[in-house]
């Protein structure tokens, strides 16, 4: 990509990142999650626009309602990131199999329990 649409490309993120945090999702003006309209059930990625306002708003307990896994899962990609940057010569994590395959066992895992109907906390 050229340097201009990695400039155009974080312009976006800032200005939807702003709109998110000036507008409460709870409150309508968003769009619905596509898998949530056709199934009815939960994506893993189900209250991750609530749980990003409240995070921007410093609301933690009602971040982790929305959705626990986006929470959770930031300090853990920071982690990652963080490595990387140590240890530059090293294979990176998310180049491993190992990292590949838990997150992805972590994300699956996620989206059956959320569903399950003992699942209290929907996060919706």
């Amino acid at each position: 990509m050229k340097r201009w649409g990695w400039w155009l490309a974080g312009l976006g993120m800032l200005i939807s990142l702003a709109h998110l945090f000036l507008h409460d999702p709870e409150k309508g003006g968003f769009l619905s999650c596509p898998f949530r309209v056709l199934t009815g059930l939960l994506c893993p990625g189900c209250g991750s626009q609530r749980a990003v306002h409240d995070l921007m708003h410093l609301r933690i307990p009602e971040a982790l309602a929305h959705n626990a896994l986006l929470v959770l899962s930031i300090p853990l990609l920071g982690l990652q990131y963080g490595y990387t940057l140590a240890f530059p010569q090293a294979k990176p994590p998310s180049a491993r199999n190992r990292v590949v395959w838990g997150w992805t066992f972590l994300v699956v895992g996620w989206a059956i329990l959320r569903n399950l109907p003992f699942w209290t906390g929907t996060g919706y």
